[in-house]
């Protein structure tokens, strides 16, 4: 969730939809994002809205957060109606949400299922850095109904992790994934980043073998972006440390994709790999297949029917609006069919099931399948568009080509 808020519509101050975001309300997957947005130290690459003790200020705090979460649940449900919407999945991110003891963790999914219901098997995860739990602290979080944790990782090499200002040291990551197995939950998550100035092949392949050591159900590998604004972004334009390499990133990119899959763990979208379907993110699919879902927290997005919001971003503000029963809202956009085409696209074309190729040209699907970019079996049998190898490492341009 980027730092900066784009412009877009006013909301009205009680935060109502259009008429024509609820139509169909109820007949499509419905979630919750939960954003968590404090942070220890700031790493220097991250450009997501969060904030340290010292860069909070007045008017916000990690005491009073789990209540004004729980504020804003409660306007969800007087924006969205009586409609049954069965909650499919909850995820918390950050910033750092294991920073907040388990207990407003647990008040905050509560209040979720008091006002929407938890659907039967509800995924319900929650971010978390590896410094910032211990073995209670993720059995209380077990108890508090959380099914599944992502750790962020990132690195197994120190020198990895220092340039990409990550506090916790290599041996910390196959501590808590143990300790989160022994708390009982059975879906563990490890983030990956590649391309960080002076890793090295051999460096990224430890990093893997140690990733795959732990045993996780899902690996998440990200190239490195440097954000403007960033720490990171600065170092690079002042010589300090030196940009990604694109070949580079394409060569750990293949070598991600050669060492998951000989240790069991299948591509589904292009940066994730899961053990099996039971083991991927379902939360993030329904991202990807144009469900609905409620942000919660400062700079959040939500979506429902076609009209997208975010929230004010600093959680001072954040937290007044809500006080005076008002909207967090900041602005919102109504995106009309050929927008919601374009994202259809854009995001399916990433899943390794691919996107139907009749919402696609003809002509452009043949040819991409001619230059080995989209998969010639599941076009020819099925209908769908599917990225080959190269066309995963192609991917943007593809989509470019195709919308």
């Amino acid at each position: 969730m980027p730092s900066t808020l784009p412009d877009g519509d006013p909301v009205p101050a009680d935060g109502a939809l259009p008429s024509g975001a609820l139509e169909g309300i109820g007949t499509r997957p419905f979630a919750f994002y939960v954003h968590v947005p404090f942070c220890v130290t700031r790493c220097g690459y991250c450009d997501f809205n969060t904030y340290t003790a010292t860069e909070l200020g007045p008017g916000a705090s990690r005491d009073s957060y789990a209540d004004t979460a729980i504020a804003e649940v409660r306007l969800a449900r007087r924006v969205l109606g009586d409609a049954a919407l069965p909650v499919e999945t909850v995820f918390v991110g950050g910033g750092t949400p294991t920073l907040l003891p388990p207990g407003d963790l647990g008040r905050i999914l509560a209040a979720i299922d008091a006002e929407f219901g938890l659907a039967p098997g509800a995924e319900v995860t929650t971010e978390a850095n590896p410094e910032s739990v211990d073995e209670a602290y993720l059995g209380a979080l077990r108890e508090n109904g959380f099914t599944r944790v992502s750790y962020g990782m990132q690195s197994a090499r120190e020198h990895v992790l220092a340039v990409l200002d990550r506090t916790h040291t290599p041996g910390r990551v196959p501590q808590v994934v143990e300790w989160t197995r022994r708390a009982g939950f059975e879906h563990v998550n490890l983030d990956l980043i590649y391309g960080a100035p002076g890793e090295t092949d051999d460096d990224w392949r430890a990093s893997l073998e140690a990733a795959l050591a732990t045993g996780p159900d899902h690996v998440s590998a990200y190239a490195l972006i440097v954000e403007d604004g960033t720490r990171l972004a600065a170092q690079v334009r002042r010589g300090e440390l030196s940009a990604p390499d694109d070949d580079a990133m394409a060569d750990r990119y293949l070598m991600a994709e050669e060492l998951l899959s000989a240790h069991g763990l299948s591509w589904y979208e292009i940066s994730n790999w899961a053990t099996g379907p039971d083991a991927a993110c379902r939360h993030n699919l329904l991202y990807w297949t144009g469900a609905d879902w409620w942000g919660v927290g400062p700079g959040a997005h939500s979506h429902v029917g076609g009209t997208r919001w975010w929230n004010v971003k600093h959680p001072a503000a954040y937290a007044s609006r809500l006080a005076e029963g008002a909207t967090p809202a900041y602005a919102r956009e109504v995106l009309d069919p050929s927008d919601r085409h374009v994202e259809r696209v854009m995001l399916e074309l990433r899943l390794a099931d691919g996107c139907p190729a009749d919402l696609l040209d003809g002509t452009q699907v043949r040819r991409l399948v001619g230059e080995g970019l989209i998969e010639p079996g599941p076009y020819e049998k099925d209908g769908r568009a599917v990225l080959t190898l190269r066309g995963r490492l192609l991917a943007d341009a593809v989509v470019r080509d195709l919308t």
